[in-house]
């Protein structure tokens, strides 16, 4: 399934139906009077958000949601039948933006959330509504009331408890990829990460949701590789997990350049907590390790750890320290799901593959 994280769509609901105008005719009835009934209500267009969907991909196939008008009223004071409602399925974590693309309408959070995006149409009355002492015939009633229409913006911000940042081949993939049951596409080249990838890992016995994002570069606020566009999926994390490739030359400039780039994006993913997490360990040796953790701590004012992806070592430290940053309510482990302690791993997690 391909991951698209915007769409443009077009609602509009139903409009009302018309009032009927009519009068009773029976026999043996005299004086009948008016009788027209009121027209339908158009139908509503809700969004709703659902926890078995992770991508807008839908949207790039339907573009245009129209709810049904209302029936007209008729004879007999019978009024016309209500617009059937659409709802709009989407992503947990859709924010719903007017046309601008900046006015935020809804954010969609919390699954089975429901939110009325366009009212629909009230019918008009029939002119049975109408009749008094002084106007005992009237022969006009109300036409049904427009629905509302409008261009909205779709922008889907992944829910993670953590986000992965750092550079393209500094090994996230592969770590989230080792923690969890997410494949992401692994390779020895730039950007092999093309889109976000979600994973769930346990930690003392509760999960952790991370996200792995396309890697970022020096100017990647300028659009620069992928740019930034994919920042906005780590802005709900409660905190980051830093990985710098620990075979670089200068980690502290890398280390640098990727909090730069945070910065400018946004002030609010500059505050967050951070982790920092020397990767690729495995291929140095004792005396580079503790140089280049040494060069980090003093640039960053953080504790770093040193970790292998790729052999699992370190990383259980790294994620128990990030996981005390997790505020919201997290389910327990499951009794059936074994913690495997390995070699030279001081723990993993399940699920594993």
């Amino acid at each position: 399934m391909k991951f698209l994280d915007q769409a443009k769509i077009f609602v509009k609901s139903g409009d009302g139906g018309k009032g009927c105008v009519a009068f009773r005719r029976e026999k043996y009835i005299e004086f009948g009077g008016p009788n027209g009934g009121d027209g339908g209500k158009g139908g509503n267009v809700y969004v709703e958000a659902v926890d078995n969907l992770n991508t807008l991909i839908d949207f790039r196939y339907q573009q245009h949601f129209k709810a049904k008008h209302g029936q007209h009223g008729m004879g007999s004071e019978m009024t016309g039948a209500n617009g059937p409602d659409i709802v709009i399925k989407v992503p947990v974590g859709t924010e719903v933006l007017a046309e601008d693309g900046e006015t935020l309408i809804v954010d969609m959070v919390t699954p089975g959330q429901k939110f009325l995006l366009a009212k629909g149409g009230d019918g008009g009355r029939g002119n049975s509504r109408f009749k008094s002492a002084t106007n005992q015939a009237p022969r006009y009633a109300e036409p049904g009331w427009p629905g509302e229409e409008m261009w909205v913006w779709l922008r889907l911000k992944v829910i993670a408890d953590v986000g992965l940042i750092g550079m393209p081949n500094a090994g996230k993939s592969t770590l989230i990829s080792a923690l969890t049951r997410a494949r992401p596409k692994i390779a020895d080249y730039p950007f092999t990460t093309m889109h976000p990838h979600l994973g769930v890992a346990w930690v003392d016995n509760y999960e952790i949701v991370l996200a792995d994002i396309p890697g970022l570069i020096e100017g990647a606020h300028e659009g620069v590789g992928l740019g930034d566009r994919f920042l906005k999926h780590v802005e709900r994390c409660a905190a980051f997990l830093h990985v710098i490739d620990g075979t670089s030359e200068d980690v502290v400039q890398v280390y640098k350049a990727i909090r730069k780039e945070l910065e400018l994006y946004s002030e609010k993913l500059k505050g967050k907590p951070e982790v920092i997490a020397l990767n690729k360990c495995d291929a140095l040796d004792e005396e580079e390790i503790a140089a280049k953790k040494k060069a980090l701590e003093k640039a960053s004012g953080k504790k770093v750890f040193a970790i292998s992806a790729v052999a699992k070592q370190g990383v259980f430290d790294a994620l128990r320290e990030v996981n005390q940053y997790i505020t919201r309510e997290r389910k327990p482990q499951a009794k059936n799901e074994e913690i495997v302690v390995e070699e030279n791993t001081a723990k993993t997690w399940s699920p594993l593959d």
